[in-house]
């Protein structure tokens, strides 16, 4: 059954502290910090990881195009190191640290910072994972924080092989557009996996509803309330992103973004309808359930009123009367239980005649 996420985690982590200071309130799922460089200088990429906090130091301020990766939140020490160096607020790198953000967008002179939900599948239909993703673009350089290893960036550390000198012109906050297109184009993977569910739960249903069935339609139901509530605020950090002034936004990133807000509209819809189609199938099933009770009931009280006659007919012969003649009949027994018989198919010859059988 899926677990629904706690929406603060570890709050008295953070009681009586003040503002801007760096504490971990998630659920550590790694062990050790990695960091992983992506590295390119307009003719050859650099793809590495790094060992500390102070080798991401240097390409602060080279003119390269940098994309480091952190995955592992817990070492709140290594996130202020790499925070302070790169110019970040305290207030900043206490969000990265806190797992439990609303997608949203804020602006500093120096740098944008981003914070989004990745959603995932795993081998499970029914196991919806989902991770905060914290997004800093700066003027040569991006840095993303994630709470664990494993993402949906492998088509975008493709890209930076195959198109890293293009990536490389169009600068740091095209870089990190393009790492948030990929997060909400894996918005429509998620949800045609969802979708496909669904449909599989409605084949089920009209042939064979189960118990189980309803377990699962729950978890889909929960699992649309988890994307929803990742995929409605992310729409509004995508219009916000659009209409930014920062000046780390080309104009020729504009068409881009413009097409990337549609997409979080798109997806929006998407979860809409599916909550829709659910609702439907949820009514289908109790429906189904409810015609399945019918029939048992159907066939019991046939079986019933086949069984009035007969029990009568036991009835009166077991009064036991000294003065019941039939009693003295010599084939009296056997003529009875043919008449019984008789009554039973009968009754049953009608019923499939008024097509109740």
């Amino acid at each position: 059954m899926l677990k629904l996420p706690a929406l603060i985690r570890n709050p008295h982590r953070k009681l009586g502290l003040p503002p801007g200071t760096v504490v971990f309130t998630g659920e550590q799922k790694v062990d050790e910090t990695t960091i992983t460089l992506h590295d390119h200088d307009g003719e050859h990429l650099t793809e590495r990881p790094l060992a500390t906090s102070e080798d991401t130091f240097p390409y602060r301020d080279t003119d390269t195009l940098s994309w480091i990766n952190i995955d592992g939140l817990h070492d709140v020490e290594l996130l202020q190191r790499i925070g302070e160096h790169y110019g970040l607020s305290n207030l900043v790198i206490e969000d990265i640290a806190h797992t439990g953000q609303r997608p949203r967008i804020e602006e500093a002179e120096e740098y944008l910072y981003l914070v989004v939900k990745m959603l995932s599948l795993n081998a499970d239909p029914h196991a919806l994972r989902v991770e905060q993703v914290s997004v800093v673009i700066g003027p040569t350089w991006v840095l993303s924080f994630q709470e664990c290893p494993g993402d949906v960036f492998d088509p975008m550390r493709k890209r930076l092989q195959e198109l890293g000198p293009r990536i490389y012109r169009r600068g740091a906050s095209y870089l990190g557009y393009a790492l948030l297109d990929v997060i909400v184009d894996h918005y429509f993977v998620v949800l045609e996996g969802i979708s496909d569910t669904i449909e599989d739960l409605e084949e089920e249903i009209l042939e064979d509803p189960r118990p189980a069935t309803q377990h699962h339609l729950r978890d889909l139901h929960r699992e649309l309330i988890l994307i929803r509530k990742a995929i409605w605020p992310t729409r509004d950090l995508l219009s916000r992103f659009e209409r930014s002034e920062s000046a780390l936004l080309t104009d020729e990133l504009r068409p881009f973004l413009g097409d990337l807000y549609d997409h979080g509209i798109q997806a929006l819809d998407i979860v809409e309808s599916l909550r829709d189609v659910l609702a439907g199938v949820r009514d289908t099933y109790q429906s189904a359930i409810g015609n399945r009770m019918n029939e048992i009931m159907k066939v019991l009280t046939i079986i019933g009123t086949i069984f009035i006659p007969l029990t009568f007919l036991a009835g009166v012969y077991g009064m036991n009367f000294e003065n019941m003649p039939e009693l003295q009949t010599r084939y009296g027994y056997p003529i009875l239980l043919a008449l019984m018989l008789g009554i039973a198919l009968a009754l049953l010859l009608y019923f499939r005649k008024r097509e109740w059988l």
